[in-house]
C-alpha cells in the first residue's frame, strides 16, 4: 500500500490520506464489513429479543435510546480501532509520517471514519426506528444529535486508535481507553434521544447538544494537539 505524496499543507494532505483511506478499505472491506455486520447482527438480536411488542409505550423511548446507541457505539469500538493499527502492521507508518504533516494525518483519518461511521448510522438508524417502533416526536433534534454523536465516536475513536497502534495488547487497550473517554458524550446522546422522542420541542434538547458540540469541541482540539508527539513517538 502505498503512502501518500508530500502535500504543501494540512488540507492537501488530509484529502490524500482520506483518499488513500477510502481506496484501502474499498479493496479490503475489513473496517465495513465489521461494521455493518456487527450492527446488523446486534440489530436483528435487539429486535427479537426486545422488539416494540415487549415494551410498554412509557418504557419504549429510555429502552429504545440505549440500545440505539449500544448499536452505534460498539459498531464503532469493531471498525474504528484499526485506522492506526493497519498502518503499523502494514509497516507503512514510517512512509506516512515522512509523507505527510500530522495534522493532515489525523485529519484524513478523521474523516474516513467519520465517512464509515456515518454509512453505518443511515443504514442502521432507520432499520432501527421501524424493527423497534421508535416514534421519534422531534425528527431535527434527532438528527442533530446522530450528527453530533457519531462525530464524536468517530473523534474519540480515532485518536485513541492513534495511541494504542503501538501497543502489543491493541485491542484490550482499546477498549479500556475508549469507554471511559466516550462515556459522557453516550450519556449525554441516551438522554437526549430520550427527549427527541417524547418532546416536540426542539428547545428542550437544546442543554443536551450544548454538551455535545462542547464535547465534540474538546476532544477534537485535545487530539489535534497532542496527536504530534503520539503519532511520532
Amino acid at each position: 500500500m502505498s503512502a501518500p505524496r508530500p502535500a504543501a499543507g494540512i488540507l492537501p494532505a488530509a484529502i490524500a490520506v482520506f483518499r488513500r483511506e477510502l481506496l484501502a478499505e474499498w479493496r479490503t472491506r475489513v473496517a465495513v464489513n465489521s461494521l455493518f455486520l456487527f450492527a446488523f447482527a446486534v440489530l436483528v438480536l435487539v429486535a427479537y429479543a426486545v422488539g416494540p411488542t415487549r415494551l410498554s409505550p412509557e418504557d419504549r423511548p429510555t429502552v429504545n435510546a440505549v440500545l440505539l446507541w449500544i448499536v452505534l457505539f460498539f459498531s464503532a469500538m469493531t471498525g474504528l480501532s484499526r485506522t492506526f493499527v493497519h498502518e503499523e502492521d502494514a509497516g507503512t507508518a514510517a512512509a506516512l509520517r515522512l509523507s505527510a504533516p500530522p495534522s493532515g494525518v489525523l485529519l484524513g483519518k478523521l474523516l474516513a471514519n467519520v465517512a464509515l461511521l456515518g454509512a453505518v448510522t443511515v443504514f442502521i438508524v432507520p432499520l432501527f426506528v421501524v424493527l423497534m417502533g421508535f416514534e421519534i416526536m422531534d425528527p431535527p433534534l434527532f438528527v442533530l444529535l446522530l450528527l453530533l454523536g457519531t462525530f464524536g465516536l468517530a473523534s474519540a475513536s480515532t485518536f485513541t486508535a492513534a495511541l494504542v497502534s503501538k501497543a502489543s495488547a491493541k485491542g484490550a487497550l482499546f477498549a479500556v481507553l475508549a469507554i471511559p473517554l466516550l462515556l459522557p458524550p453516550l450519556v449525554g446522546a441516551v438522554l437526549a434521544t430520550r427527549v427527541a422522542a417524547t418532546e416536540a420541542d426542539f428547545s428542550a434538547g437544546t442543554d443536551f447538544v450544548r454538551l455535545l458540540v462542547a464535547y465534540d469541541g474538546v476532544v477534537t482540539t485535545a487530539a489535534f494537539l497532542l496527536f504530534d508527539a503520539v503519532w511520532r513517538e
